[in-house]
């Protein structure tokens, strides 16, 4: 009986050492669990805030974006109505006689203005700066083309010009000497 005792009181021992150490175990997970939750609440504070941060720059790049589009909206009409207005003073000196050198000289500026392109490059990224900078390339090249082939055609013009008086003069002087001839012969 003695022996059963003494085994009962190993077994309830070692039970009880059992228990203390899952209430251990079970103690110490539920404080990595806290730990973990803490830890994520914190993560999850911390993405929040970094949400509402990028929230709050896209708001104000898209209010800067608005307002840089109104500012040059302005801008562009304010440069219409000058332009306008200049039209409409160009408009009363073609009326006038005897400016029309002035006329030519502000067609030339009407069509360079025309041809000039407002360059807005600010808000661009690198690779839409080098399709703009290819752009403007092949239409420098095209003007310079342009250019080429009105110089070579002004230097033929020249010169059949060129040719024609010199027909015109010899054919007067033919046409001289006949007279001439004519006259000497009466």
């Amino acid at each position: 009986m003695e022996k059963d005792l003494t085994e009962l009181q190993t077994l309830i021992e070692v039970h009880f050492e059992n228990r203390k150490k899952e209430e251990d175990e079970l103690i110490l997970l539920t404080d990595r669990i806290e730990k973990r939750r803490s830890e994520r609440a914190e993560q999850m504070k911390i993405r929040a805030e970094r949400e509402r941060e990028r929230q709050a720059k896209l708001a104000e790049e898209k209010a800067r974006k608005e307002d840089e589009e109104a500012k040059k909206k302005a801008d562009e009409d304010a440069r219409k109505k000058m332009i306008l207005s200049n039209l409409s003073f160009t408009g009363y000196k073609q009326a006038q006689p005897g400016t029309k050198r002035q006329t030519e000289r502000e067609k030339k500026r009407k069509i360079l203005n025309d041809r000039r392109k407002e360059l807005n490059i600010d808000h661009l990224k690198e690779e839409k700066l080098r399709e703009k900078a290819k752009e403007l390339w092949d239409w420098l090249r095209q003007l310079e083309g342009e250019k080429f082939d009105l110089q070579d055609q002004h230097t033929r013009q020249k010169y059949e010009i060129t040719v024609l008086r010199n027909r015109v003069s010899d054919h007067q002087k033919v046409s001289k000497g006949s007279r001439s001839k004519r006259g000497l012969r009466k």
